[in-house]
């Protein structure tokens, strides 16, 4: 369930996910050939239904040129030690869902630009400048929910 909460838009959207994601598993239970772990074959079904099911809602990403790429900049280190988990994953729920369907398969998931490109038939460096978005917004969100903090 935390797997699909983490691509919802809310719980029920996450419980229709998961739904999905169970009655994948138990029709192609037949399909999985003990080579690696079955919680990590199940996670791959879960992650897969979560992005049908987010294609489905049609997301937009926003393919960017050579042009657009020179003006991204890299992000500065930044210290969450203050932040429990919990208020981590409110902020990555609060980002636009194409931000955070990168963000979740890169960084949580750690599957690389060029499987999230496939993943979700998009250009790699699309997937990169999304990632660098939702970071820089993520940034700025705990930058914010500190200084309200103080």
């Amino acid at each position: 369930m935390a797997l699909c909460e983490r691509y919802a838009a809310d719980k029920y959207e996450a419980e229709d996910m998961l739904q999905e994601g169970f009655i994948r598993i138990f029709s192609y239970l037949h399909q999985y050939k003990f080579e690696g772990s079955f919680e990590g074959w199940m996670r791959r079904v879960m992650v897969n239904c979560a992005l049908k099911h987010l294609q489905k809602k049609k997301l937009q990403f926003i393919e960017i040129t050579e042009n657009t790429a020179d003006t991204i900049t890299t992000i500065t280190a930044f210290a969450y030690e203050e932040m429990s988990a919990d208020e981590l994953m409110k902020l990555i729920h609060q980002l636009p869902p194409g931000y955070k369907a990168v963000f979740n398969l890169v960084v949580i998931e750690g599957y690389s630009h060029e499987e999230v490109a496939e993943l979700l038939q998009i250009k790699a460096s699309t997937s990169r400048s999304q990632l660098v978005k939702a970071r820089k917004m993520l940034q700025y969100q705990i930058i914010e929910q500190q200084k309200i903090a103080v």
